[in-house]
């Protein structure tokens, strides 16, 4: 059962001689929890860190060096170690040549039975979040690596929890509240449809078996990549879901479900995944988020337009508030051996502290007015207004006028002036380009009506006693934040410096 009370020095104290195996920590989410776990708690005993390698070991560990322990993240820490950060590192993590696709996770025999005795904590953040990936890449990441992960917890004798990072957009483009409860085994979105994954991988297979048949090795490729981006899309929207990286990753949630045996589970569900707020760097960003495109687009002038409804509540949670609420589930649910349902947090803010699109509309304007934008000419860019359109027909009519029936007189003037006016084309055709884009990928979210529950959450914030400077280290209460400030004061600033170069 989970724990009565927790506070800064409970949570600290756990971690402490535990080894933990962590997979995809040369993300954005894994390389926050590496640096915390390490900063707050120096005598945890080893960090797994299972990262891919070209060629075993040495690869392994350089990647670990230049993009986890390397990054500006990892500042505080060394800071704090000064001179003996390096031998503090090479003491505490070890990095793994391994791949989640595999059966033993890649690993050498003697390796993984070594493994397996020292885990007590597996965290599985690996994951492919490319709304479109080749359905055969999606599947092999983000469900057979939850099966490959399974199989290795159930030989992991001194396992204490099992921690799956999932999404919390696995509910599909639902409106209303959408509850905290786990995905059943071949639940489908679709009414009278049942999921049966080894059908679905025997289908991959069998796609790409036709397709070596019919193209020969210079169009294979191409060829496979665009069929399995399709196919993948196609099976998602068969079953209800929008894209394909939310419709494997509800999968992988069922596969959890089917294999996780008698081992502590929990799965976590983070809505759209912004900036560090507080700790231990404010503004601290890695890979371009839903909605950092669109400011990113903004400040290089390239977003004159979106589909997007400006009262629609965005759900947005910064990256260090879920990884303290992934360091506290741990913690509560440690040895939670109960067989009844896993628990789900949905680690969301529309709830809570709801936001809508416009205050970060609202952010980016501010942001520009007072920290003007310099052309290469040294003249200040004015800051414009981007048109919003709340209707498809709106949206798609604003394109064709000021876009498209442009774009096709300009061809046909090139082609009479022997491309005479072929930057103006280009310059306008890659702005239509990024707009149509942007609203093909993330038009979705902007006019997602749903509003995650979070019940589980609000228990474990509730067991949290927030008495002294320290307990706040581990804070994950949405209604702290100020979403006006943050914005304009850390996010905005912290996408442009670290995504905007």
């Amino acid at each position: 059962m989970m724990h009565d009370s927790m506070d800064a020095a409970t949570i600290v104290a756990y971690f402490k001689g535990k080894s933990i195996l962590i997979t995809g920590s040369t993300g954005f989410l894994g390389k926050i929890l590496v640096e915390k776990i390490l900063r707050v708690q120096p005598d945890a005993k080893k960090m797994y860190l299972l990262v891919r390698g070209t060629d075993a070991a040495l690869s392994a560990k350089q990647r670990v060096q230049e993009e986890v322990i390397g990054t500006e993240l990892f500042g505080k820490l060394r800071e704090k170690h000064g001179d003996g950060f390096q031998q503090f590192m090479q003491e505490k993590i070890v990095a793994l040549a391994g791949d989640i696709t595999y059966d033993n996770l890649g690993l050498e025999a003697p390796t993984l039975e070594a493994l397996a005795k020292d885990i007590d904590i597996i965290v599985n953040i690996a994951a492919t979040t490319n709304f479109y990936e080749r359905y055969d890449v999606s599947l092999d990441v983000n469900v057979m690596g939850v099966k490959h992960l399974c199989q290795f917890a159930q030989q992991c004798a001194n396992l204490k929890m099992f921690m799956h990072v999932s999404t919390a957009y696995v509910c599909g483009d639902r409106d209303g509240l959408i509850l905290e409860k786990p995905i059943q085994p071949g639940e489908s979105l679709q009414q009278g449809r049942y999921i049966d994954i080894d059908a679905e991988l025997q289908l991959v297979r069998e796609a790409k078996n036709g397709l070596m048949d019919v193209a020969s090795n210079s169009e294979q490729k191409t060829t496979e990549r665009k069929a399995m981006k399709e196919l993948g899309l196609q099976r998602a929207r068969h079953f209800g879901w929008s894209n394909t990286y939310v419709f494997t990753k509800a999968m992988g949630e069922m596969l959890l479900e089917q294999l996780r045996g008698d081992k502590p589970v929990v799965v976590m569900r983070p809505s759209i995944i912004t900036s560090v707020r507080a700790d231990p760097l404010p503004g601290w960003m890695q890979n371009t988020r839903t909605i950092d495109t669109f400011i990113i687009g903004y400040a290089k002038q390239n977003l004159p337009c979106f589909l997007a409804d400006l009262s629609v509540v965005m759900d947005v949670i910064p990256g260090d508030m879920v990884t303290n609420a992934m360091i506290a589930a741990v913690v509560a649910h440690s040895e939670d051996r109960s067989p009844a349902a896993v628990p789900v947090y949905h680690v969301t803010s529309s709830l809570r502290n709801p936001v809508t699109y416009s205050v970060l509309y609202e952010s980016i304007l501010r942001h520009f007015y007072q920290n003007p934008r310099v052309g290469k000419d040294g003249k200040i860019i004015p800051t414009r207004e981007i048109r919003f359109f709340s209707t498809t027909a709106q949206f798609h009519l604003y394109m064709m006028l000021t876009f498209k029936l442009p774009l096709k007189i300009l061809q046909l003037v090139n082609l009479l002036l022997c491309g005479f006016f072929s930057r103006i084309y280009n310059d306008l055709n890659r702005k239509y380009k990024f707009v149509v884009h942007l609203v093909d990928v993330y038009g979705p979210f902007a006019f997602f009506n749903g509003c995650f529950e979070d019940m589980n959450m609000e228990q474990l914030r509730l067991t949290m006693a927030m008495k002294t400077p320290e307990d706040h280290m581990f804070n994950f209460d949405t209604k702290t934040i100020d979403w006006d400030d943050y914005f304009t004061r850390i996010h905005i600033p912290g996408v442009l410096k670290y995504l905007g170069k």
